[in-house]
C-alpha cells in the first residue's frame, strides 16, 4: 500500500532547499572569489559578531554538524582566519575566534556581500523580503518551541497550506 503525500518538490524541507539555493547562487561567485565556501563564510560571519564561541555554540549559530564544522576549522586556521584557544577551566573545550586577518577579510567581503542583499531586495521586494523574514522568525520559533495552540485564523491558514499542498 502506497501512501499518498504531497509532491517532492512542494515539501517544506525541499522548498527551503531551493530557496537557499536560489540565494546562495547570488552569494557564491562573490565567495569563491574571496577564496570562501559557504560554511566558512558563515563561522566568519558568526565569529564576528562575538569575541569568542566554543564548537557547540559555533556549530549551533552556522547549522554545521560539529564533523562539518571540524573539517572546516583546519583551513581557516591555516589561512590564519581564527584562532583556537583551550578553555582554562575545561581543556577538553576549545574556544574559537577571528583573528585580525579574519576580521580584515570580513571587512573586505561584507560590503559586496550588502550590496547582494540591496539586489536581493530591489528584485523581490523589500516588504515581500520583510515578510519572508518574518514569516521564517515565526516558523522557526513555532517549531523550535511547540506549545499546544488554540484554533485561530493561524492555525486555519495552516491547515489551508496543508490541504493545497495535497491538492496539487
Amino acid at each position: 500500500m502506497t501512501s499518498r503525500m504531497r509532491p517532492f518538490q512542494r515539501s517544506l524541507p525541499m522548498q527551503l532547499m531551493l530557496a537557499r539555493e536560489a540565494v546562495m547562487q547570488r552569494f557564491r561567485p562573490h565567495l569563491n572569489a574571496n577564496g570562501l565556501t559557504d560554511q566558512q563564510w558563515r563561522i566568519i560571519r558568526a565569529l564576528n559578531e562575538v569575541d569568542a564561541l566554543d564548537m557547540a555554540a559555533l556549530g549551533r549559530a552556522c547549522c554545521l554538524h560539529t564533523a562539518s564544522l571540524s573539517r572546516s576549522l583546519p583551513n581557516l586556521e591555516a589561512d590564519g582566519l581564527i584562532s583556537r584557544k583551550a578553555n582554562k577551566q575545561d581543556q577538553r573545550r576549545v574556544s574559537l575566534s577571528l583573528t585580525a586577518k579574519g576580521r580584515r577579510l570580513f571587512e573586505t567581503v561584507a560590503p559586496k556581500s550588502e550590496e547582494i542583499y540591496a539586489q536581493l531586495a530591489q528584485e523581490i521586494g523589500l516588504e515581500r523580503l520583510e515578510q519572508v523574514y518574518d514569516l521564517l522568525d515565526e516558523v522557526i520559533g513555532i517549531l523550535e518551541n511547540p506549545q499546544p495552540r488554540a484554533k485561530s485564523a493561524a492555525a486555519a491558514r495552516s491547515r489551508d497550506v496543508v490541504r493545497r499542498g495535497k491538492a496539487k
